[in-house]
C-alpha cells in the first residue's frame, strides 16, 4: 500500500516539475510578444502624443497587464516619486525585478536593458530609433522562443512523467 503510494507521489511530482519547465517554454513567447506590444504603445506616447516618460510609462501600465504591466507601473512609481531616478535607473529598477518573475532569458533581458539606457537621455527621435531597434530585437528573439516552445513543451511533459515512472520501475 505505502509502495503504491509512494509511487503516485513520485509520478506527480515528476509530472509536475516537467510541466513547471514546460510552463516557461509556453510563457516566453507570450510575454515577449506582450513587451513588444507595450514598447509600441510606449513608442506611440512618446514620438505622437509628445506624452513625459513617467506619464507614458503609467499609461502603457494600464493599457497591458500582466507582469508586463507591473513592469511598466513601477517604472513610472519610481521615475515619479521624485526621489531623484533618472529614467534609466527606474527602468533599470524595475527591469530586475521584473526578470526574476518572468521566463524572460539573459538575451531579453540585456536588450531590455541597454534600451533603459537609452531612454530619458535624448530627444524623442533618436528614443524612436531605440525602441524600434529593440522591438525588432525583440521580434528575433520572439521567434526563436516560438519555435523552442514549439520542440520542448511537449517533450518536458513527457519527460517528466517518465522519467519518473523509470524511477519507480527502476525502485521497485
Amino acid at each position: 500500500m505505502f509502495k503504491l503510494i509512494g509511487a503516485a507521489v513520485l509520478v506527480a511530482a515528476g509530472g509536475a516539475a516537467g510541466m513547471l519547465v514546460a510552463r516557461d517554454y509556453a510563457r516566453r513567447p507570450v510575454e515577449i510578444r506582450s513587451i513588444i506590444s507595450a514598447l509600441q504603445m510606449l513608442e506611440t506616447e512618446i514620438i505622437y502624443a509628445a506624452t513625459p516618460l513617467g506619464e507614458a510609462m503609467e499609461r502603457v501600465a494600464c493599457a497591458t497587464d500582466g507582469l508586463v504591466a507591473g513592469f511598466f507601473r513601477e517604472a513610472s512609481r519610481s521615475l515619479s516619486s521624485g526621489e531623484g531616478a533618472t529614467a534609466g535607473e527606474a527602468w533599470e529598477k524595475s527591469l530586475a525585478g521584473f526578470y526574476r518573475q518572468s521566463s524572460l532569458t539573459a538575451g531579453d533581458f540585456a536588450i531590455l536593458k541597454n534600451l533603459g539606457l537609452a531612454l530619458g537621455r535624448s530627444g524623442r527621435a533618436d528614443q524612436e530609433k531605440h525602441l524600434k531597434l529593440a522591438c525588432e530585437q525583440l521580434k528575433r528573439e520572439m521567434a526563436g522562443a516560438e519555435e523552442a516552445a514549439a520542440k520542448n513543451t511537449r517533450m518536458w511533459n513527457y519527460l517528466g512523467f517518465c522519467g519518473a515512472l523509470a524511477a519507480v520501475i527502476i525502485l521497485y
